[in-house]
């Protein structure tokens, strides 16, 4: 599967963003999807993710309460909508899949994704 994350930006703090991660080649419902991100001189971290059931999502605490994940099967897109959002969460943000993980069970480590898409950079104002 090939991804293609979109949608970032530059936000003042408290405005909202809606990520898109497009893929191609499979549908996305054959695999567990997440976002993650990435700061200048920082390990690329989980955010949040959604499983390959589509039932079960979760998130990082620094994330929770804020931003939502979800999938659009007929699209083959999946989203992360960010709200409430900080100078913190200023970070290039990638989407991953992975296709052999456990149906309702959301994979959080970097080494469990497969794929991986291209980046997209968000970057909030105070």
């Amino acid at each position: 599967v090939q991804l293609q994350a979109s949608g970032g930006g530059l936000v003042q703090a408290g405005g909202s963003l809606r990520l898109s991660c497009a893929a191609s080649g499979r549908t996305v419902n054959r695999y567990g999807m997440a976002w993650f991100r990435q700061r200048p001189g920082e390990e690329r971290e989980f955010a949040a993710g959604i499983s390959r059931s589509g039932g079960t999502a979760y998130y990082a605490d620094s994330v929770k309460g804020r931003f939502s994940i979800s999938g659009d099967n007929a699209k083959n897109t999946m989203y992360l909508q960010m709200n409430g959002l900080k100078p913190e969460d200023t970070a290039v943000y990638y989407c991953a899949a992975v296709e052999k993980y456990h149906s309702a069970q959301v994979a959080t480590a970097f080494a469990d994704y497969n794929y991986w898409g291209q980046g997209t950079q968000v970057t909030v104002s105070s």
